[in-house]
């Protein structure tokens, strides 16, 4: 990129881009000994100074191809540019300042040539003032590189003028985001990191900065703490991988759930890349948030279960209680068999819970008999409100599996 009126200055001012080179590939056209060309291709294309000997049919190339166009721009990657003032003409320019910014849609950053040291005292013939810019992309859309450049001409005029250098700033990568709640308080968070470039990337780094709310453990290794992706992570274009993190709440948030379900924050994504030939990028996604899990008013949960049932052995498990509504409750439970169940309770029914103040809790330990083998689910326990006449069902809460008893 040049530019310069020559009919008005006697600077010539010129910015270039500074980017990775590429590797010059081979253009392969090859035939079948049978055809009319016979194997003229073919030997044209192993006598052919970019393809490699041997593979001469792969897209590999063995030169390096300096960049012949501006190129794509990603967001996360860093803008390197080389601005040049030169003075092509036979006087002296003096106080030659040369200033840099960079317009986005909403901010416009100062680059360079904003200091006072900044400014060359006196310019001779054929010399040049030379800069080189470096600026970490974190906007997409259209971006303006505003070059001015003012100095003092021989007859002692201030002149300047301005050069306007656009360019896009591309998306790199598309990432989606699932949560899910569990039983446990605990939140789940997959993630799909998705290459929209033109080219493979290596993803180097993609970690979960959990809030303060939470502690986040990263699902994504085997038992030998190596990726499941592999030493190298490569991302073709369009191709996506998957990543997930357990976050358990801190335990100022699990004693208090009205805490919990406004713990709606988890946290940011940060994810660093490396495209052709080692040119580095990172992305923040911004705040993730979660939906506010809706416990009701009154939540109940199992703590404790075994994990071997025997058939018609009694077993003993635990639920917790809590009220998370904002008003005192006098509860009474009531436990009904369950159709087309295999378990049984053995038990006192329809007894009196006593008050539950809000945000309190209580441990309930419950007994069933199986009657039947195989997966049964737990169903039928039912807890009324006194006060106002109201029921809550609870079914399907877990699934236990029933095995006969070895003698």
């Amino acid at each position: 990129m040049e530019g310069r009126d020559r009919s008005e200055h006697i600077l010539a001012l010129k910015v270039m881009r500074l980017t990775r080179p590429t590797l010059c590939s081979p253009v392969i056209v090859t035939s079948d000994s049978k055809d009319l060309p016979g194997n003229l291709l073919n030997s044209d294309l192993r006598h052919d100074i970019t393809s490699v000997p041997g593979v001469e049919t792969l897209s590999a190339g063995q030169f390096l191809l300096l960049p012949q166009s501006f190129g794509n721009i990603y967001l996360g990657e860093t803008f390197s540019s080389y601005i040049c003032v030169h003075n092509d003409s036979n006087e002296i320019a003096k106080h030659v300042s040369v200033k840099a910014d960079l317009q986005t849609t909403s901010h416009r950053i100062p680059l360079s040539g904003h200091q006072i040291e900044s400014v060359t005292a006196e310019l001779h013939p054929q010399d040049t003032v030379d800069d080189v810019i470096h600026h970490e992309v974190k906007e997409v859309g259209t971006h303006i590189l505003v070059c001015e450049v003012s100095y003092t001409a021989p007859t002692q005029t201030q002149l300047s003028f301005r050069k306007f250098f656009k360019f896009q700033v591309l998306k790199p990568l598309d990432v989606k985001t699932k949560f899910y709640n569990a039983e446990s308080d605990e939140v789940y968070l997959e993630a799909q990191v998705q290459n929209i470039t033109t080219g493979p990337i290596c993803l180097e780094k993609v970690c979960l900065e959990s809030s303060h709310l939470f502690h986040v453990t990263a699902l994504n290794t085997t038992l030998d703490e190596e990726s499941v992706f592999g030493h190298v992570n490569v991302l073709q274009p369009q191709a996506s991988h998957q990543f997930l993190y357990c976050l358990a709440p801190q335990a100022s948030l699990t004693s208090d759930l009205r805490l919990l379900s406004g713990a709606t924050n988890i946290g940011k994504l940060d994810i660093v890349w490396r495209s052709n030939l080692g040119e580095r990028g990172r992305l923040q996604t911004s705040q993730l948030q979660r939906m506010a899990p809706d416990y009701g008013d009154i939540r109940l949960s199992i703590q404790e279960l075994p994990n071997i049932i025997y058939l018609e052995e009694a077993f003993t498990f635990t639920c917790r209680i809590i009220n998370t509504c904002e008003r005192s409750m006098d509860l009474l439970l009531t436990l009904e068999p369950a159709q087309s169940s295999g378990l049984v309770w053995s038990g006192v029914s329809a007894r009196q819970m006593g008050k539950l103040e809000p945000g309190a809790s209580v441990y309930l330990p419950l007994c069933m008999v199986p009657l039947a083998a195989g997966l049964q689910n737990i169903s039928g326990i039912r807890l009324t409100d006194v006060f106002l006449k109201r029921t809550y069902d609870y079914d399907d809460l877990a699934q236990v599996f029933v095995t006969q008893a070895f003698t």
